[in-house]
């Protein structure tokens, strides 16, 4: 097990609770306990306006289950998680372990609250590894090149990238769509790209207005179209059923599930290898 920090071994963490913080807002929906006062009252407003948020986060988690799942199955036994949020077991690497027990998963994240809670996230099989990285999607370079990365994963060989209800953060086209290929290009032939991405095709109505509220209490927020999306996914081969609303991705058969609606999903996913 490894855990890095960045910037912030050997010094006092600033939690920055009087802040909303997406990552604390998604633990709120999904039920969890480690949110604060303003993240409750930023996840009220969002309610208010899109009150199926805790539907469509039920639902990309149960994606980010079901991939991790079938890229395991697959014999992908390396996974690099961008975008991790407060730990909620079952995580990524539980999922694979349970595949494969020799798994190994680097999470990061740049809230400094899942740092805080990160040990949760190190409790590997002993027949794998888990490690942490506290970064930004935005400095792909320093994922890439940080020591718990490298201790942890060979990228000489198929990694999935997981980068689940991420970019949408990443309000800037460019800038999103630059960081998404610098990491592709890091990964060896056959690895995986999983995604996420909530969209405004199909309540653009409520997304426009959660978006005002993510913007108020301080995070843009970029929907996307589906073929912007779409996009992220260039040079490489998009598996079945292709780029779907989460809950429709490979749903489990026999396995009741919520029922849902794309409008109230409101997010693309898809998964892709790559040649």
């Amino acid at each position: 097990m490894a855990m890095g920090s960045g910037n912030n071994d050997g010094v006092q963490v600033d939690l920055q609770l009087h802040r909303a913080h997406s990552a604390r807002m998604y633990d709120y929906y999904l039920g969890g306990t480690t949110n604060f006062a303003a993240d409750r009252e930023a996840a009220g407003q969002a309610l208010a306006v899109f009150p199926w948020a805790p539907l469509a986060a039920g639902a990309n988690r149960a994606f980010m289950h079901r991939s991790t799942r079938l890229l395991a199955g697959l014999g992908i036994g390396q996974f690099l998680d961008i975008g991790t949020g407060i730990p909620t077991s079952p995580n990524l690497h539980e999922v694979a372990q349970r595949v494969n027990p020799r798994a190994r998963v680097v999470y990061t994240d740049n809230d400094p609250i899942v740092y805080a809670h990160a040990q949760a996230l190190l409790h590997s099989d002993p027949a794998g590894r888990t490690a942490y990285v506290q970064a930004r999607v935005q400095e792909p370079k320093a994922i890439l090149e940080s020591a718990e990365l490298l201790d942890t994963l060979d990228l000489a060989r198929p990694v999935a990238l997981s980068l689940v209800a991420l970019l949408h953060f990443v309000p800037d086209d460019r800038e999103a769509r630059d960081v998404v290929e610098r990491l592709k290009a890091a990964l060896a032939p056959g690895s995986a790209l999983v995604i996420s991405h909530g969209t405004p095709e199909f309540a653009p109505v409520e997304t426009e207005r959660v978006a005002q509220v993510y913007a108020a209490a301080g995070t843009r927020v970029r929907m996307r179209a589906r073929e912007e999306i779409a996009r992220f996914f260039d040079g490489w081969e998009i598996l079945d059923p292709g780029l779907v609303a989460t809950h429709r991705w490979r749903p489990d058969p026999g396995t009741p599930e919520p029922e849902i609606t794309d409008a109230q999903a409101s997010a693309y996913a898809a998964v892709a290898l790559k040649p």
